[in-house]
């Protein structure tokens, strides 16, 4: 099994951290991983995405032009990268940062209001953690106890009473997922 995943948005939207948190959880169930940030000279505003492969064998290369999954948080993003999803393949978008949702007919397209549902949680940067659940919903990568230990090892010591919300908001993503 192997997953060649793009996760894209606008800086500030956690899609790094999204992409180093399944990195890091995939890596805790002895996969093999690839992790690749890319972004804009503007931390907070500019875009940014992440390339995560997560496999059962050797990865070849971190470098993939096709994935298997988008996951896609503003239109930017969807006009870039929908057309690099494989056939066959599936985009994950937020519908707050879309006004053109996605056309094609030969992937697996699923919705999920992460805005709206941080919103309704009072966890504005829980955001990103709704996402991550969406995505394992759709494809179980990793366990969540294995998300959940991989922040509680990446998030400041100061932080980690931020970790219930942090699960709150990964499972509140996995049950308002809809498949387009």
């Amino acid at each position: 099994m192997t997953q060649e995943i793009i996760i894209s948005g606008f800086g500030g939207q956690g899609v790094l951290s999204m992409g180093k948190i399944l990195a890091y959880s995939a890596l805790m169930e002895g996969k093999e991983v690839s992790w690749m940030p890319a972004y804009g000279p503007e931390q907070r505003g500019g875009t940014a995405n992440v390339t995560v492969i997560v496999s059962d064998e050797r990865i070849s290369s971190p470098i993939v032009s096709t994935f298997d999954t988008a996951v896609i948080l503003n239109q930017p993003s969807l006009d870039r990268f929908e057309s690099t999803v494989k056939p066959g393949g599936t985009l994950i978008y937020d519908g707050y940062g879309i006004s053109q949702p996605p056309r094609r007919t030969d992937i697996t397209v699923y919705r999920i209001d992460a805005m709206d549902a941080a919103a309704e949680l009072g966890n504005a940067k829980g955001f990103n953690m709704i996402v991550l659940g969406a995505l394992l919903k759709v494809h179980p990568l990793v366990r969540i106890d294995n998300v959940l230990q991989a922040l509680r090892k990446t998030l400041p010591e100061r932080h980690h009473h931020l970790l219930p919300a942090n699960e709150e908001a990964l499972r509140k993503g996995m049950s308002i997922i809809e498949q387009q």
